[in-house]
């Protein structure tokens, strides 16, 4: 059974680009990890909110200790508020399957 995360990153006014363009450095890495279904970035005025889905909680687990987050989290030290918010979330699909659940 997938794995979906949902990561809030709350940038230092005037870095959001900054953090952006961490997330394009290591995105192609994290997209080459084993059981990485899904890992989008999205964002508003001032939030960051990468979405991830993983084949497995072990695949999380792995990335969540590689080198693509270490260096994540070194190219946005200086530019965030503090901690990332992390939530992993059971899928309830409900109504049509394809629109009701993320894929």
């Amino acid at each position: 059974m997938s794995v979906v995360v949902v990561a809030t990153i709350t940038p230092l006014d005037g870095h959001l680009q900054n953090v952006v363009d961490a997330f394009a450095v290591v995105s192609p890495k994290v997209h080459a990890e084993p059981g990485n279904e899904l890992y989008a970035l999205h964002r508003d005025a001032g939030t960051v909110v990468m979405i991830e889905r993983w084949a497995s909680p072990a695949d999380l687990a792995a990335h969540a200790a590689g080198d693509a987050i270490t260096e994540l989290n070194a190219l946005v030290a200086e530019h965030v508020s503090g901690p990332s918010e992390v939530r992993v979330l059971e899928n309830v699909p409900l109504g049509d399957p394809l629109k009701g659940s993320i894929q």
